[in-house]
């Protein structure tokens, strides 16, 4: 019976995986397929000829370099943002003791069941008061904070010994020397999944550049995409190419550095 259930199980694995897996590798072979095998019926699920020209074509169509280096732009100045406020809220959070902090952190926590879609368009209105619509400070200074992070951060550190930080007092440390000889040495693993993740979320952003974005200088990858498929019409197999195209890299970027997410993800500190 338990070698009956363990067959079923993995054939029922076998199934989800081959559904997650073919909707990806079947775009990535239609963006090297010609007009005609993209959209032949039945259809057809091998190119006779690999077109890698498809690629060069799509970038002749549409500004994608542009595209990459806004995205590239935008997501690493977020995520330095999201790794320097997070550490220092996580640090008061953990290490000082102030009048309130449960009731801070409970509004923190609080804040995380707020659907984002809700209060987007708070943000969009404070935005545009501001006069910063079509700018790269649109695309940038929502995103220099993020609560999750600091929360996460925060239940990182707290299985730093709090000695450390006496000790480090006692030698006349300050707060920030401890936090950047000591902490973030310590909290490295939780630091690198933070930032592979924010980095990971600022690539994919969508809604928040379609909105605070017309002018197709400052289009991010998603929405640049989103703009050739409308403007390509029927041309299936550019789509296919120029989604592959938004989707390898940050592919690399997670299978290069999955060991740290995991490690991150898993590792709850240090004990003692």
């Amino acid at each position: 019976m338990k070698r009956f259930i363990n067959i079923i199980s993995i054939i029922f694995i076998s199934l989800l995986a081959i559904m997650t897996v073919f909707p990806f590798i079947y775009m990535v072979l239609a963006g090297l397929m010609t007009y005609q095998e993209a959209t032949s019926i039945p259809p057809t699920f091998w190119p006779q000829v690999l077109n890698f020209s498809n690629y060069a074509e799509v970038f002749e169509k549409a500004p994608f370099v542009r595209y990459f280096f806004n995205t590239v732009f935008v997501s690493l100045i977020t995520t330095a943002g999201i790794l320097i406020t997070s550490v220092l809220a996580a640090f008061a959070l953990v290490k000082l003791e102030f009048k309130q902090k449960g009731l801070v952190l409970t509004i923190m926590i609080s804040l995380l069941m707020i659907p984002y879609e809700s209060i987007v368009f708070t943000n969009y209105q404070t935005i545009a008061r501001m006069g910063l619509l079509n700018t790269y400070y649109a695309l940038i200074i929502p995103s220099l904070a993020s609560v999750f992070y600091i929360y996460y951060l925060q239940g990182y550190l707290k299985s730093i010994p709090s000695s450390y930080y006496k000790a480090a007092k006692i030698d006349g440390c300050t707060d920030l020397e401890f936090i950047r000889k000591i902490m973030i040495p310590l909290a490295k693993p939780a630091l690198v999944t933070v930032g592979i993740l924010s980095f990971i979320s600022g690539w994919n952003s969508f809604l928040w550049p379609l909105l605070v974005t017309n002018d197709s200088k400052y289009r991010l990858l998603n929405n640049g995409l989103a703009a050739f498929t409308s403007e390509s019409g029927s041309d299936v197999h550019l789509q296919m190419a120029a989604a592959t195209l938004t989707i390898i890299p940050i592919l690399i970027v997670y299978f290069v550095f999955r060991k740290e997410i995991i490690r991150g993800v898993s590792k709850n500190g240090i004990k003692g």
